[in-house]
């Protein structure tokens, strides 16, 4: 019998300027697909110019830079259109979609798409359902009582 981790999964993560799901941007984003264990693995990234200045705290974090985003990355608008309809399509096969602290990334996610194309992830979903698996869920609820941060570096160590 097959587990639901050894069938297709996706895998979807975001950089961004800041910790605010209101008021910072995404600066880059990927999604990662695999539809059978051991099998081809389609990676889909997406750099964004947010227009509005990254902090030296996140650059410190993620290296992204304004002066290599402002020449490198795209408009917000067309990049979350793009972002939104690939993690819906990935939705509508059923595939799980993993994302480390999900509700801070999606979260975003649809902040900025209502702040660049006036929708909602949920618009996009259509009522397809999103079957979420959070690493850092599941780490506080297997061990509960770890001491540490729970950053994705630290659950991998």
């Amino acid at each position: 019998m097959m587990h639901w981790f050894e069938g297709p999964l996706a895998a979807f993560d975001t950089e961004t300027t800041g910790v605010d799901v209101e008021r910072d941007r995404i600066v880059s984003a990927a999604l990662v697909a695999q539809d059978t264990a051991g099998g081809r693995v389609r990676v889909t990234r997406w750099l964004v110019n947010p227009g509005v200045p990254v902090p030296p705290g996140a650059t410190e974090i993620h290296g992204l830079t304004d002066d290599h985003l402002q020449r490198n990355g795209r408009w917000p608008a067309p990049v979350m259109d793009e972002i939104a309809r690939a993690l819906a399509e990935s939705c509508a096969t059923g595939r799980p979609l993993v994302v480390m602290n999900a509700p801070f990334d999606l979260t975003l996610l649809d902040r900025e798409l209502k702040r660049h194309r006036a929708s909602s992830l949920a618009g996009y979903l259509d009522g397809v359902p999103m079957r979420v698996v959070d690493p850092r869920v599941l780490d506080k609820h297997l061990d509960r009582y770890r001491k540490g941060r729970r950053t994705l570096t630290d659950l991998c160590a």
